[in-house]
């Protein structure tokens, strides 16, 4: 099998050194070349056909967003984002999801030594990812990333706590998936509990920006939280996993710091496990875009305590791989379309 050929685009000559260093050390990848500006890189791309472009969030002469809606509107390819772990890094970053990359690593910026091997491997899967990544998917989120007509309107008035729960996991390509569902949902759904891989410093810019795009309330799930109609509770980045648990007749969140479950923290799986055990067949399982097998477990968990339970499909995932691996074990009651999944959750929480 060839080599997946990589452009590094960066406008820090150490940085494009770094990164060709780290992908020398593995065999199935080859950089074949690298850009110090977008200027650059439109040459380099039409020249040396790269199946995939590593490109940082901050460059010069060009800014890096317009750079993204150009190369998606006129050539779509796998990008793979190199981000800070900032606020700032953090709003960019997500914006640059919504439009067509495929997805981020963020750079160590303390601990750089220790943590070089960990970033050198996430680097290196999530560029294998994209090399097979839905191409086609990603240019088509890039097209409908226009700027919206003013936020949702939200309700005002007290929500009763939620009867049934919605459960909803994802990973690689899911921010713009969950985003896509939560801004068709009606402000008095029920409680929605979401994990989406993301970093600590990632998740309150993600809750943030989906706040401005549902009409349900979106935050992070605090600890002991009541679950009520018309939230939506985010597993925070990082330290903790999200699990629904019972407090009398009433759902809470809690946050759990436990190891990693299914290579993930915090882990679909664990949410997954918690909503079959505490909610059975008052719940929906929802298992979104992603890599890996995070999730398919839990799923299965939910189907089998009753819950109905609905994969995103092949076509519209831009990796079919968590929901590949649930619908392989038989975790999905339906497989749809992510732009009928919106409807089929309501309908099967009625």
């Amino acid at each position: 099998m060839a080599a997946i050929r990589v452009l590094i685009v960066d406008d820090s000559a150490v940085v494009r050194k770094q990164l060709t260093a780290i992908f020398d050390d593995y065999p199935d990848i080859e950089v074949v070349g690298t850009a110090p500006d977008p200027f650059v890189a439109r040459r380099r791309i039409k020249e040396l056909e790269p199946d995939v472009l590593t490109l940082d969030v901050e460059m010069p002469r060009m800014d890096g967003l317009t750079f993204l809606s150009n190369l998606m509107r006129l050539r779509p390819m796998p990008v793979v984002m190199v981000s800070t772990l900032t606020q700032k890094g953090a709003d960019v970053t997500l914006r640059a999801l919504e439009l067509g990359a495929f997805d981020f690593v963020s750079k160590p910026t303390m601990g750089v030594e220790e943590r070089l091997q960990e970033y050198a491997d996430e680097l290196a899967t999530k560029v294998r990812a994209a090399s097979r990544a839905n191409v086609e998917r990603l240019g088509l989120r890039s097209a409908r990333a226009v700027q919206s007509g003013g936020a949702p309107v939200k309700q005002t008035s007290h929500f009763a706590t939620t009867n049934k729960i919605i459960a909803i996991g994802a990973s690689t390509g899911g921010t713009e998936a969950v985003a896509d569902i939560l801004a068709g949902m009606p402000a008095d759904a029920p409680g929605i509990v979401v994990t989406q891989h993301l970093p600590g410093s990632f998740s309150e810019a993600f809750a943030k920006r989906l706040d401005g795009q549902s009409a349900m309330r979106v935050r992070l799930a605090g600890d002991r939280e009541t679950i009520r109609n018309g939230n939506v509770y985010i597993a925070p980045g990082g330290d903790h996993h999200l699990a629904v648990h019972r407090n009398g007749a009433d759902f809470i969140c809690r946050l759990e710091a436990r190891e990693r479950v299914s290579g993930h923290r915090p882990s679909v799986d664990v949410l997954f496990d918690s909503v079959a055990t505490k909610a059975g067949r008052n719940a929906v399982g929802v298992l979104l875009t992603g890599m890996g097998a995070d999730g398919a477990a839990g799923l299965k968990a939910m189907r089998d305590s009753g819950a109905p339970t609905i994969c995103q499909d092949e076509a519209t995932s831009v990796v079919w791989g968590m929901p590949g691996v649930a619908v392989k074990m038989g975790a999905a009651c339906e497989v749809l379309p992510l732009e009928r999944i919106g409807a089929a959750i309501l309908k099967a929480a009625r």
